[in-house]
C-alpha cells in the first residue's frame, strides 16, 4: 500500500506537471499570435466567403476584420497593379471603418502600413499618397483615443499612443527622404519632341503630378500649362453635369480648365483606376485577388468574377 500511493503521487505530480506544460505553450502560442504587435497572423486561404443576407454567421465570421485578416495584403502592397488599391483601402478604413477591426485585424493592419512605409522609403515612388494616408490615420487615431473608455478602441491606450508616434516618426521619415538622381545619364524627358511629352503628361491622372512635372524644367512648365491637357483631366474624371457646375472663365473670357480641375476635386470624388482589384465569384460568392485558386463549382469560373473597387470592399461588410 505505501508503495503504490508513493507511484499514485508520483504520477499526479506528473499530471500536474504535463497540464502546466500545456498551459503554458497554449499562453505561449496566444502572446505569439495576439500579444506581439510584430508579428502577423496568417491564414492558409487566401480568400474569404461571403455570406448572402444578414445571419449569425455573417456576422460572427464574414467582418472586415476577418476579411483584412485573410487576404493576402502583404503579398499584395509588393505588387505594383495593386499598390495603389491597398493603399486606398487603409485610407478608408483609416477615415471610418478601423474601429470594425478586430484586434488581431488592427494590428495587421500597422504591420502592412508599416511595411508600405518602408517600401516608399526604398523605392523612393508614391511619397505624397503615404504622406496622405498617415495623415488620415493620425486624424483619426487622435478622435478616437479621446473616447478612451467608450469600447471605441481594441487594446490598452498605452498601446495605442505608442503606435501614434510610431506614425509621426514615419512621416517624420518621409519628409526627411532625399531624392537621389539616377546615375545614368541618357534620354530624358526633355529630349523627346514635344509631341511625345505632352503624350506622356496625358497619361498623368492627378493634377498635382502634372503641376509639380511643370516645375522641373521651362519647357515643361509650358507643357503643363496646356488647356486641352487639364480639359482632358476634367473630362476623365467629372461628369459634364458636374463640369458645367463648376465653370470658370479667364481674363481672355475662355474657360480656365486648370481653376476648374482643382475647384471640382474638391466637391467631387475623383475617378479611380486600378492594375488590378479584389474580385467577387457571384457563382460561390468568394471574395479574393485575381488569380488566386478558391473552391468554384462554376464551369467557367473567370467569367463569375466582379472587380471590386476600395469603396465597394468595405461596403460589402455594411449590414
Amino acid at each position: 500500500i505505501h508503495s503504490f500511493c508513493k507511484k499514485d503521487d508520483h504520477n499526479k505530480e506528473n499530471l500536474f506537471n504535463s497540464l502546466n506544460y500545456d498551459v503554458a505553450a497554449k499562453k505561449r502560442k496566444k502572446d505569439l499570435l495576439n500579444n506581439k504587435a510584430k508579428i502577423q497572423y496568417f491564414h492558409q486561404e487566401k480568400w474569404i466567403y461571403v455570406h448572402k443576407g444578414s445571419t449569425k454567421e455573417r456576422h460572427g465570421y464574414c467582418t472586415l476584420g476577418e476579411a483584412f485578416n485573410r487576404l493576402d495584403f502583404s503579398s499584395a502592397i509588393l505588387d505594383s497593379r495593386r499598390f495603389n488599391y491597398v493603399v486606398r483601402l487603409l485610407e478608408l478604413i483609416a477615415k471610418s471603418q478601423l474601429t470594425s477591426l478586430s484586434g488581431i485585424a488592427q494590428k495587421n493592419y500597422m504591420n502592412i502600413l508599416e511595411k508600405v512605409v518602408q517600401k516608399v522609403l526604398e523605392d523612393q515612388q508614391n511619397i505624397r499618397l503615404i504622406r496622405e494616408l498617415l495623415q488620415t490615420l493620425y486624424t483619426s487615431l487622435c478622435t478616437l483615443v479621446q473616447r478612451v473608455g467608450k469600447s471605441v478602441l481594441v487594446g490598452n491606450i498605452n498601446m495605442w499612443v505608442h503606435r501614434m508616434e510610431s506614425i509621426l516618426h514615419w512621416q517624420q521619415q518621409l519628409n526627411n527622404i532625399q531624392i537621389t538622381r539616377p546615375a545614368f545619364k541618357g534620354t530624358t524627358l526633355t529630349d523627346l519632341p514635344l509631341c511625345l511629352q505632352l503624350n506622356i503628361m496625358q497619361r498623368l491622372s492627378d493634377g498635382r503630378d502634372l503641376v509639380s512635372l511643370g516645375q522641373v524644367a521651362p519647357d515643361l512648365q509650358v507643357l503643363s500649362e496646356d488647356r486641352l491637357l487639364w480639359k482632358k483631366l476634367c473630362q476623365y474624371h467629372f461628369t459634364d453635369r458636374q463640369i458645367r457646375k463648376r465653370l470658370i472663365l479667364s481674363d481672355k473670357g475662355q474657360l480656365d480648365w486648370k481653376k476648374m480641375y482643382f475647384k471640382l476635386i474638391r466637391c467631387y470624388p475623383r475617378k479611380e483606376q486600378y492594375g488590378d482589384t479584389l474580385q467577387l465569384c457571384r457563382h460561390c460568392h468568394i471574395l479574393s485577388w485575381k488569380g488566386t485558386d478558391h473552391p468554384c463549382t462554376a464551369n467557367n469560373p473567370e467569367t463569375c468574377s466582379t472587380s471590386l473597387s476600395p469603396q465597394d470592399f468595405i461596403n460589402l461588410f455594411r449590414f
